[in-house]
């Protein structure tokens, strides 16, 4: 929260709608680094472009539903590949 200058309460609202991850560590939340960018990502949506948690929400899940396309369409590629050589 410090760090990026967000409420904690807007971090916590992202932990309940499974945007982050949070872990607890001797009574203490933190965000994994692997969950920052995401973090970085919902905090400018949010506050730049005043983005919802339901907006974020359907954000996110396109997001994630565009990558795993991509990474269909570059395996289906390179099965293709196989039977043009």
């Amino acid at each position: 929260c410090s760090r990026y200058q967000v409420e904690y309460s807007f971090i916590n609202e992202l932990n309940e709608h499974e945007l982050i991850e949070l872990s607890m560590i001797e009574r203490s939340s933190y965000i994994p680094s692997d969950h920052l960018s995401d973090l970085e990502r919902f905090i400018r949506l949010h506050y730049d472009l005043d983005i919802n948690m339901e907006g974020l929400e359907a954000i996110d899940h396109l997001l994630k539903q565009m990558h795993a396309m991509q990474r269909q369409i570059r395996s289906l590629e390179n099965k293709l590949r196989l039977y043009e050589e």
